[in-house]
């Protein structure tokens, strides 16, 4: 198989490339989009894969074949990355790049096809998981903490979106760029969303995480979304909660890098509707070098997804929670042939129905010894927004 990356001359809007059934990772205009299917591959053997491709390559080693996927919220568990058969990639320098790999069709070499209009669908919004269940769980999870058999358990809870007309995809990523374009936008096989959380990023040598942990909302004022920011900071709850996920991604970095640093202070990171602490980690691989897939593994899922320690805590998740988390959870990226890639956590998105006629969003918060069942199913709701606002439209 044989790929071909040349630079083009004009701008293209990534989105417009995914379309409804392509391939998305982008974040602030810089990512890569997909088209086609050249091959499907194993997670834990996509790079050797595509370092197996011949390259014809005019971008100078800055674009090139890659392949997207999710690893799921169980460790260790089965994924398939794809390969597309074209290829948009625009950099943080301003370039803007093609890829082809193999014979892709006429269709997908389109790079500018649009949704064919707004549409008038009906929706059905409700809970999957009763609310009593979810009360029950996060009881479960903080018993089990202040027993003193976790340090902190992440407890979520399904709502399920109906519609009378298939979802239109293309619509909802344009949405989502309208208010997360600072956020982590993906599209895979039907699993849409916008992640504020940097699971891992490989460039070369250099190594970046961004973990969030610890949730307030946002209102729109303010005075009243800076009141709520300072409570942030100072709750010792969050703290604690932050704390836990930063030195786990630490902790397991460390033995792949030279060096490895990190902010001394968490800092308040603001998406549309919610805030959250957040600590930058970034550090220099040691050589050989893990691929991104690799770190992506071993780091996911984060304590602010499954807890701490991870299986005690995923053992309890599963005993308590109702319902198996699938994807959501997990890491959701790109990886090159050189081992470079971004992976974000797969949250704040929504899984499709095959027929497109139906969504389903999952939500959660870590549970810590002074957990309060009210505020977490609060929470809850305001992480469901960044979804159900791009789905759901008069």
């Amino acid at each position: 198989m044989r790929a071909v990356t040349r630079p083009l001359d004009h701008e293209v809007d990534l989105n417009d490339v995914c379309r409804h059934d392509g391939f998305l990772f982008v974040r602030s205009g810089v990512g890569v989009a997909g088209r086609g299917r050249a091959l499907t591959i194993d997670a834990d053997a996509v790079v050797d894969h595509l370092a197996s491709i011949a390259h014809d390559d005019e971008s100078g080693g800055r674009a090139g074949p890659i392949a997207l996927g999710c690893l799921p919220f169980r460790p260790g568990a089965p994924a398939e990355f794809v390969i597309p058969s074209v290829i948009a990639r625009k950099t943080v320098d301003g370039g803007v790049f093609l890829t082809t790999v193999g014979q892709p069709s006429e269709s997908d070499l389109r790079l500018d096809d649009r949704s064919d209009g707004p549409t008038a669908p009906t929706f059905r919004v409700g809970p999957r998981t009763p609310i009593d269940t979810y009360r029950r769980a996060v009881d479960t999870g903080r018993a089990a903490v202040r027993r003193g058999d976790l340090t902190k358990v992440v407890i979520a809870r399904e709502v399920g979106v109906d519609s009378d007309q298939p979802l239109d995809v293309h619509a909802i990523l344009l949405r989502l760029r309208a208010a997360f374009g600072a956020s982590y936008r993906y599209s895979i096989d039907g699993l849409l969303g916008a992640s504020p959380e940097l699971l891992v990023a490989v460039d070369g040598d250099v190594v970046r995480s961004h973990p969030l942990a610890g949730t307030t909302p946002r209102t729109g004022d303010p005075a009243t979304d800076e009141a709520l920011a300072r409570k942030l900071v100072a709750s010792m709850k969050d703290q604690v909660e932050h704390r836990v996920v930063i030195d786990v991604v630490h902790d397991t970095l460390l033995p792949w890098c030279s060096y490895l640093d990190w902010e001394p202070e968490p800092s308040v990171i603001k998406v549309a509707n919610v805030q959250h602490l957040g600590t930058l980690i970034e550090g220099r691989l040691s050589e050989p070098r893990p691929d991104a897939v690799t770190l992506a593994r071993l780091l996911s899922p984060t304590p602010a997804l499954g807890g701490h320690p991870r299986e005690a805590a995923i053992e309890l998740i599963e005993s308590v929670e109702g319902f198996d988390r699938g994807r959501y959870g997990g890491a959701v990226g790109w990886v090159d042939a050189a081992g470079n890639g971004e992976f974000a956590v797969t949250i704040r998105c929504a899984e499709l129905s095959t027929d497109r006629r139906s969504a389903r969003l999952i939500a959660g918060g870590g549970i810590v010894a002074d957990s309060d069942v009210d505020a977490e199913l609060a929470e809850t709701q305001a992480k469901f927004q960044a979804m159900l606002s791009a789905i759901v439209r008069p």
